[in-house]
This record gives structure tokens, C-alpha cells and sequence, in this order.
């Protein structure tokens, strides 16, 4: 069974409800996992928003998440997880708001795309300290055994596009 990530908080390529954004109370959505491969040492998350800060016209890829060393045998992350909720051993990176934890849809324009990206590692990363993405993605270079995406979609209430 190939690795999947799906969520109850949204359907894939399905609107991210308000609560889980900057409109309100900026809540993680909960992630289920399943069919992790053999031979996974810890897993990988990153949000990400490549439709920043206009989808007619992106101009960078803008992070929301990212965590690195989840353990192998964790299922998932509850709606709303923070610091304290994290499975034991899971590293926290910096998102682009230069700080660690989930920071929510916020678009400025128009309706973004933001994708869950879910990394089967075949190792456990050294510790990165606060790691963008970019530092955990070249970590993580030779070493994703699978991957798996959930994306949802947002744009602020009253957006013209």
C-alpha cells in the first residue's frame, strides 16, 4: 500500500476551513498517515503555499510547517496539534514567518494552493536546529524512500479573486 496522507478537517484539493487560517484561530488540521514503508526510520512534514502572493502572477514558494524526525510509527497529527502535542522526538523548522510551529492560510489576493507534503525518510536526521525548509530539504536529499501530498485550498473572505 502506496503512502497516503488525508485529513478530516479537509478533502484533498478542498477548501481549508476558516478556523485552520489567519481569519481564525490559525489551528493545524489534523494529518492521518498510512502505508509507511518498510524500513522508515522517521518521517517528514512540510506546508508550503507556491502561489505567494498572487496565483496570477507567484512569485515564491512561502512556508507554513516544518517538522523533521517524526518517529516511523506515529499515525498522524490531531487538529490544532502545538509544541507539546508533537510526537516525542519530532524537530520543529522555521516556517516564513521565522518562527517554528504551523502558521495558517493567510493569502493577500486570490485563492492559494497549499500543499502537505508527507516524507518517508530511511534514516533519523541529525538535529538541524530551527531548519528551513530548504536546510531540511537538502538533509533529507538521498534519503526519502516515498512521499505523499495533501493539498487544500484558501482564499481570505472577501478577496476579489
Amino acid at each position: 500500500m502506496p503512502l497516503t496522507l488525508r485529513s478530516k478537517t479537509f478533502e484533498h484539493g478542498g477548501e481549508i476551513p476558516m478556523r485552520c487560517t489567519c481569519e481564525g484561530k490559525d489551528l493545524a488540521p489534523d494529518l492521518v498517515w498510512s502505508g509507511v514503508p518498510a524500513g522508515t526510520k522517521t518521517l517528514a512534514l512540510i506546508v508550503d503555499d507556491p502561489d505567494a502572493p498572487d496565483p496570477a502572477a507567484p512569485k515564491m514558494t512561502y512556508v507554513h510547517w516544518v517538522l523533521y524526525n517524526i518517529p516511523a510509527d506515529a499515525a498522524g497529527l490531531p487538529e490544532g496539534t502545538m509544541p507539546g502535542d508533537l510526537p516525542n522526538g519530532t524537530r520543529e523548522g522555521l516556517n516564513d514567518w521565522k518562527r517554528t510551529g504551523y502558521g495558517g492560510p493567510c493569502p493577500p489576493i486570490g485563492r492559494h494552493r497549499y500543499f502537505h507534503k508527507l516524507y518517508a525518510l530511511d534514516r533519523a536526521l541529525p538535529d538541524l536546529g530551527a531548519a528551513t525548509k530548504t536546510v531540511l530539504e537538502t538533509a533529507m536529499a538521498g534519503h526519502i524512500l516515498e512521499q505523499a501530498e495533501l493539498m487544500g485550498t484558501y482564499i481570505k473572505k472577501g478577496s476579489s479573486r
